[in-house]
């Protein structure tokens, strides 16, 4: 039978400040760790996972497969290594002699990358439980997953693919929307609205807040009024400064990426694609047009 080894990831700088303070395995999409995602995928492909000198494929440990080109690959055996146009390799096979070129599957390389694989995440789910009772107001168009001891309040709406974990606080009045994962001990509160994001876990978006196409850390507190711009107004595609160069993110919709255990005064008003370093801060009517860095 073929085996799989994941190595331990290495540089993970593009995917900074998220990956400060956690490794990109232990990242979670869609409530679940990048690494688990990848031995999901790769068992239900076929394979067994085994220490890395006895494994036949080696797998890189940003890769996020699409599973039909994970299919080919693994039935194939001449297939000696799967790479993407970036010139990145995802799999190798011992023995395998063919390159596989994939055109879904991709490397997590950027902390944008990271939405991207949550959509094709939650997509891909099967089940969506709700495991606590909600309000009998709640409205919603789509899938949601509930975990245990969560409350939802009157008035929340929800459209699309939405998971929120154990014991959070979801409402009065808010609107989540999109492929949205909500981690546990959240707090969603009274007219916020959420699209298309990540929050992690201990995270409150209290009051009169708009969060899209965004990702928040650990134990972030957005105070009231906290506004992300997720759009250009020319409608381009975002660029990001990393490690001292300007990365076309290749997404018209870009939020904010925010490190754990940052505040944000209230109405603090953020540009598209900013990114908070940890533990750091923003002042009341604060508008925030750089990274802020450590």
């Amino acid at each position: 039978m073929a085996t799989f080894h994941i190595p331990v990831s290495g540089d993970s700088n593009g995917c900074h400040p998220l990956t400060l303070t956690r490794s990109l395995a232990d990242f979670p999409l869609a409530n679940l760790s990048l690494r688990r995602h990848q031995q999901a995928a790769l068992i239900a492909a076929g394979l067994t996972e085994a220490a890395g000198s006895d494994a036949n494929i080696t797998v890189h440990p940003a890769a996020w497969f699409a599973s039909a080109e994970l299919a080919t690959f693994v039935t194939d055996p001449s297939y000696g290594m799967m790479t993407i146009a970036e010139g990145v390799v995802l799999l190798t096979r011992k023995g395998g002699t063919r390159e596989l070129r994939a055109t879904q599957s991709f490397a997590i390389t950027y902390s944008w990358d990271l939405l991207r694989a949550n959509v094709e995440a939650m997509t891909a789910r099967k089940s969506y439980v709700q495991e606590s009772g909600a309000h009998a107001s709640l409205y919603v168009d789509g899938r949601l997953q509930v975990g245990k001891g969560t409350k939802i309040l009157p008035g929340v709406v929800i459209e699309g693919d939405v998971i929120i974990g154990d014991n959070c606080k979801v409402g009065p009045n808010c609107y989540i929307r999109g492929s949205t994962a909500i981690g546990d001990k959240c707090h969603v509160g009274q007219a916020v609205e959420i699209k298309n994001s990540i929050l992690l876990p201990g995270t409150n978006v209290g009051h009169l807040s708009y969060l899209g196409d965004s990702i928040l850390g650990e134990k972030v507190n957005f105070g009231a009024g906290t506004i992300t711009s997720n759009l250009r107004h020319d409608g381009g595609a975002h660029r990001s400064p990393v490690e001292g160069r300007m990365v076309d993110t290749g997404r018209r919709k870009l939020g904010a990426i925010v490190g754990d255990g940052v505040h944000t005064g209230i109405h603090t008003s953020i540009y598209p694609g900013r990114k908070f370093w940890p533990k750091t801060s923003t002042l009341p009517g604060a508008i925030v047009d750089k990274d802020i860095l450590a």
